[in-house]
């Protein structure tokens, strides 16, 4: 792992925990272990990475100050709304780029935030592929996993696109 992929990782969980996501702090020490391993430095970095399995409690609270030292801090909008929104682009982004899993994404986007956001024009493409892929079977449908994978993208890509186009105006 290079010191550029360490910091990525940081700043994915830095992310993923901001939008209410659980992550372990077997986790949280792993990601330190790794950046300490790939040259980062900042001064709480090698408390967390060495905290053993019963000081696991205390990695989150180390993580927050080794992303601080980082200049790495994460804070979602305030507003309910707004972070709903945020994490929408966050995963689409991550569905386009192809670090998330399709199938994931759409349920976390169908599931979790539409449902939140009463389910908003914007986001009933993801709604309807997550419903495809919870019930999709390969020897019952014409369609194939990849094919499925495919659309999720696009959907992700052209929901970012429309977000592009209104930030700048066109």
């Amino acid at each position: 792992m290079t010191r550029d992929d360490a910091l990525k990782q940081f700043r994915h969980i830095a992310r993923e925990r901001a939008f209410d996501r659980h992550v372990g702090s077997d986790r949280l020490i792993q990601a330190g272990l790794d950046a300490l391993m790939a040259g980062v430095e900042a001064p709480s970095l090698a408390m967390l990475a060495g905290l053993l399995r019963s000081e696991e409690p205390e990695a989150p609270e180390l993580f927050d100050q080794v992303l601080d030292e980082l200049g790495l801090l994460f804070h979602p909008p305030a507003d309910r709304r707004a972070a709903k929104w945020a994490a929408a682009y966050w995963i689409a982004g991550q569905i386009a780029d192809g670090s998330l899993d399709p199938a994931v994404g759409t349920h976390l986007m169908g599931a979790d935030i539409a449902y939140d956001l009463g389910y908003p024009a914007e986001l009933q493409s993801f709604v309807r592929s997550a419903v495809v892929f919870d019930c999709w079977e390969e020897e019952r449908w014409d369609v194939s996993l990849e094919e499925l994978n495919g659309e999720a993208i696009e959907a992700a890509k052209q929901f970012l696109s429309r977000k592009s186009a209104t930030e700048t105006g066109d």
